[in-house]
């Protein structure tokens, strides 16, 4: 069922579409002007070293409409003004992340009537950066020089993304330290609408960055890394989740009322620990092996984060943080413990919202 609202033209501006798919026959819908498209019921693929039909049907049964794909660049520092294209001869990575990987598994999921959204992250190697938010350069001549090796690293993916008819577009994640240049992003946009034409968002960090892009109205929908930390004890109640989703929904709220954009959830999810609604970004440590899995915290973010969000008109939809083809129910602890709800009260959660 598509949810159709008016929040402007220009979010859908060419459907990928196979025909006699599901998605084919929604094309009328959500391709009519002014019209908001089907929710984006996503999780974050992890890219492996094949893909087959297979791994798709847990999707269709949970009733995932989208997948994210990540393929990295990498750059040397946070001052380093150079970005690398993960690809060619002497690269090391996931068959998943190629180029020919990405390919393959958009073919596979559009089988299924499964989207996908292209989502390039950058990847600190060191030297005083930890995380894409670190990216800040020393001087403006250094800020040129990464904006444009930066260009040439997006394009790479905007062009992958238009020859292979993918359905949405991803231009950058968390650069938080960049944002605030920006006539060098409304730049950038203009070339890859020239490269790209499908749906394009950028994927902003939950801490504030959202609320510091100045661009969000040359983009299609505003998209939030949602790890928004919702308590300071372990195992708290849904009760008390719901409590503390107010303060982000009325900043959320805010934003997307400015721009009238549909806000997505580019990125959201929670370990399966006690801690869970703490530091929800946080991935699990070494130690974490030896305490004991805690589905019903995870469970209990899971219901307050749907309950807060798909009621309301203005969202978009949401990529759950993580999703690992062939995952089986009795797989190693550390994957128990983490993102990932497959084989958990969560995926039930889950796809209980996602099939309304």
């Amino acid at each position: 069922m598509l949810l159709l609202l008016a929040l402007g033209a220009g979010w859908w501006l060419r459907p990928r579409l196979v025909p006699g798919s599901p998605v084919a026959a929604t094309t009328s819908a959500a391709a009519a002007p002014g019209r908001f498209p089907e929710r984006m019921r996503g999780v974050s693929w992890v890219g492996t070293d094949s893909v087959s039909s297979l791994d798709m049907a847990p999707l269709t049964r949970a009733g995932v409409s989208w997948i994210a794909q990540t393929p990295f660049g990498w750059q040397a520092g946070a001052a380093t003004p150079a970005v690398r294209l993960s690809i060619g001869k002497g690269n090391r990575h996931y068959w998943g992340e190629s180029d020919a990987g990405l390919i393959a598994t958009a073919q596979r999921a559009r089988e299924q009537g499964i989207r996908t959204l292209l989502k390039p992250h950058l990847w600190l190697r060191g030297g005083g950066g930890t995380w894409p938010g670190d990216v800040k350069m020393t001087s403006e001549a250094d800020w040129q020089a990464w904006f444009a090796s930066y260009s040439t690293f997006i394009l790479h993916y905007a062009r992958l993304a238009e020859s292979a008819q993918l359905d949405g577009l991803c231009i950058g994640t968390e650069l938080a330290q960049t944002v605030s240049h920006e006539a060098e992003w409304r730049a950038l946009i203009k070339q890859i609408r020239q490269a790209y034409h499908g749906p394009l968002t950028y994927a902003a960090n939950w801490s504030g960055e959202f609320e510091q892009v100045g661009f969000w109205d040359a983009l299609d929908f505003i998209g939030v890394q949602a790890y928004f930390p919702l308590s300071t004890t372990e195992r708290p109640t849904k009760k008390a989740l719901l409590v503390a989703w107010r303060e982000p929904l009325r900043r959320l709220e805010a934003v997307q009322k400015k721009y009238g954009k549909p806000l997505v959830f580019t990125e959201i999810g929670y370990k399966t620990t006690p801690d869970a609604a703490v530091e929800p970004w946080a991935w699990p440590n070494h130690l974490d092996v030896l305490t004991p899995p805690d589905e019903a915290t995870q469970a209990a973010c899971y219901a307050a984060m749907f309950e807060t969000f798909w009621p309301r008109p203005w969202f978009g939809g949401l990529f759950i943080w993580k999703w690992y083809p062939a995952l089986q129910p009795d797989g190693p602890a550390r994957r128990h413990l983490d993102f990932t709800p497959q084989h958990k009260p969560a995926e039930h959660i889950m796809a209980e919202w996602f099939r309304k």
